[in-house]
């Protein structure tokens, strides 16, 4: 009798001991569920109200965060799921032009000349962030050191990309002798085509800029001049308002990235100027020649603004545009 109440005690233990187990799984399946609610793991990501964006990269003259960015998949780590597709426009007119026929949705580092033009002429054009100064880093070069004044250019021929901070450049250093650009045979082209065609004898003049504009000054070609006081070279990143407007939360994303994108910049310089260098085929000697002269910072300052507006008055008063505008429409 004893060995048969001994044995119903037991399974009252083990029946006791089975549910106890029981419910502190069940409650800590429940904590657990409850936490991944309030802590969504980071590797569930949000679907975006885009599958691909379209954006320009341009890697001359020293567009480092550019390089950078395609170099860490910096946009892909913001956009998941989204397929970044790069587009290799350099000049500023056919940037703009890709934006407007939706080709393009990002222009990542176009001209503040080139975004003032596009609004003047009515495209919906929103500046996002910027992108970089550097105006002394925009020069003209020759391999007549005779030229010493504006009108040494009269007659001459000179290349660069149109519709860019070189040739607003162009334009401000002819203008200081009451010049246009109708006083020279100016040809649109890249900056590598321009230092070719200058090597080769087929331009008097190339408007180069970063590495082109070193090695040339490497080479013993004369440098005319350089873009201080005579341009802001104001680079900015850019979209339309109605992309910006249908999809903030990839402009969210593309914010978030440019700021990833200055801290691994700053954070990393040596990793940066190894990437820049590869990418570019330069040494140290020429980064550190070139990369001083760039102002990386992307917050649109109040004095960006003032240089927007003196890049607008100069294109209005050389009739590049011939319609003012209120420039706040750019950032709004």
């Amino acid at each position: 009798m004893k060995n048969k109440f001994l044995k119903i005690l037991s399974i009252f233990a083990l029946v006791f001991a089975i549910t106890s187990c029981s419910n502190k799984d069940n409650a800590s399946n429940e904590n657990i569920s409850n936490a991944n609610m309030s802590n969504p793991s980071s590797n569930s990501k949000e679907k975006l109200s885009i599958d691909e964006l379209n954006v320009t990269y341009v890697t001359s003259p020293l567009n480092v965060p550019s390089i950078i960015e395609k170099n860490k998949e910096i946009f892909a780590k913001h956009l998941p799921n989204v397929k970044i597709n790069y587009k290799e426009i350099t000049s500023g007119a056919d940037q703009t032009a890709a934006l407007a026929s939706g080709d393009v949705d990002l222009l990542y580092g176009l001209g503040g000349s080139s975004a003032i033009l596009a609004k003047a002429n009515g495209q919906d054009l929103k500046v996002l962030n910027m992108y970089s100064k550097a105006p002394k880093a925009f020069s003209l070069f020759a391999k007549d050191d005779s030229i010493k004044n504006p009108s040494d250019l009269k007659g001459k021929k000179i290349g660069g990309p149109a519709g860019t901070n070189l040739h607003q450049e162009l334009l401000a250093y002819l203008e200081k002798e009451n010049l246009t650009e109708k006083d020279v045979e100016f040809s649109n082209m890249s900056i590598p085509d321009a230092a070719a065609a200058l090597d080769s004898g087929n331009l008097d003049v190339a408007l180069l800029g970063g590495p082109a504009a070193y090695k040339a000054k490497e080479a013993g070609l004369y440098e005319i001049t350089n873009g201080e006081d005579l341009i802001d070279a104001i680079i900015c990143v850019a979209s339309s308002e109605k992309f910006a407007k249908e999809h903030p939360d990839v402009i969210k994303a593309i914010n978030d990235a440019q700021k990833e994108i200055a801290e691994f910049m700053e954070k990393n310089k040596d990793q940066t100027k190894e990437i820049v260098k590869k990418e570019l085929d330069l040494d140290d000697k020429a980064y550190d020649y070139m990369y001083p002269m760039y102002d990386f910072s992307t917050k649109i300052t109040e004095e960006d603004k003032k240089g927007f507006e003196r890049t607008k008055k100069f294109m209005l008063d050389n009739k590049m545009i011939e319609k003012d505008f209120d420039i706040n429409l750019l950032f709004k």
